[in-house]
């Protein structure tokens, strides 16, 4: 059996149609669908059903997708170790992660592994959460930085879930602000403010909607970002006010202040990855790595705090990725 039409066999599985499965692979339709023949000619098995338009998985076709990821990990893992016999992590592992995670704890940890491991590579992406388990799903990935607190996601067996921290979502308030410097501040009080939220249908736009929601008004958004640069930069110029997590909020480069909740909330940053049996050394390493990057960022960002520019050494800016 040929491992790539194995990996389109389990895309098919993981996207639900064969279009998708093509726009994934960067082919046409019709080479999925002749490649997916290819691979039931190979197994002498009907692995697909057509009804109308539509294809779907028969039994034989599910078992053998589930079957397929733990031989492509395994086939990776094979190869790793025959690369560095088993002594030295080596490879590519593509490491996804949110927005707000990328220079505060992919970064770092990619730049210590260099140092450590000069043969293995970390090929860093940027996946919202809503996109990593999918990604990890399809193989475009083999490790994420996720959070599934407030999403839909469905998480089953095949994934190893790997809590790392909690991150607090912050009020962010203009400078000068009434409730900034108080303490906790409870939504209610700021619900006739005007708001800057993320994209919709992205993972922080529905928390910040459903939190405003349940304390009972509905945000009067004045401008939407896939950036929390903007976010910030929004803030800052008096003209609205946001929510955001505690590694995107927290910068000294943005005249804003940030605030706990009275009601707190936070996520867990989690690591996931495909199981496999063994699992592969470097997958292992890069993760090893992500957990001292983000006890480091967490206690760097854990507390609200007033921003002023041009104080201290402002770091990297989480909220530029």
């Amino acid at each position: 059996m040929n491992p790539w039409r194995l990996r389109l066999l389990t895309q098919l599985d993981t996207l639900g149609t064969i279009r998708a499965v093509a726009q994934a692979a960067r082919l046409s339709p019709s080479s999925v669908s002749q490649q997916l023949s290819v691979l039931e000619s190979e197994t002498r098995t009907q692995l697909l059903e057509r009804t109308g338009r539509r294809v779907r998985l028969t039994s034989a076709g599910l078992i053998l997708a589930q079957r397929a990821r733990a031989i492509l990990d395994h086939m990776d893992s094979v190869e790793t170790e025959l690369h560095g016999f088993g002594e030295e992590p080596s490879g590519l592992v593509r490491l996804g992660a949110f927005q707000s995670a990328v220079h505060t704890m992919a970064l770092p940890a990619a730049r210590r592994l260099a140092s450590r491991h000069p043969h293995l590579r970390v090929q860093l992406l940027e996946l919202e959460p809503h996109q990593s388990v999918p990604a990890l799903r399809v193989g475009d990935a083999d490790l994420v930085i996720t959070t599934t607190d407030f999403s839909e996601q469905r998480l089953g067996p095949d994934l190893v879930l790997v809590p790392l921290d909690e991150d607090p979502v912050l009020l962010v308030l203009p400078p000068g602000h009434p409730a900034a410097g108080g303490g906790p501040v409870d939504l209610v009080t700021v619900a006739d403010e005007p708001w800057a939220f993320d994209i919709p249908q992205s993972y922080m736009a529905d928390l910040a909607i459903r939190l405003c929601r349940q304390a009972r008004f509905e945000p009067r958004i004045v401008g939407r970002f896939s950036n929390y640069t903007l976010i910030l930069q929004h803030v800052e110029a008096g003209l609205a006010v946001a929510l955001l997590p505690a590694l995107a909020a927290h910068t000294t480069r943005y005249q804003v202040s940030t605030t706990e909740l009275t009601v707190p909330v936070s996520r867990t940053i989690t690591a996931a990855f495909r199981r496999s049996t063994p699992p592969r050394a470097a997958v292992r390493a890069v993760l090893d790595e992500l957990r001292p990057a983000f006890r480091t960022q967490s206690a760097r960002v854990g507390r609200p705090h007033r921003a002023r520019n041009g104080e201290g050494d402002p770091g990297p800016d989480p909220a530029r990725l």
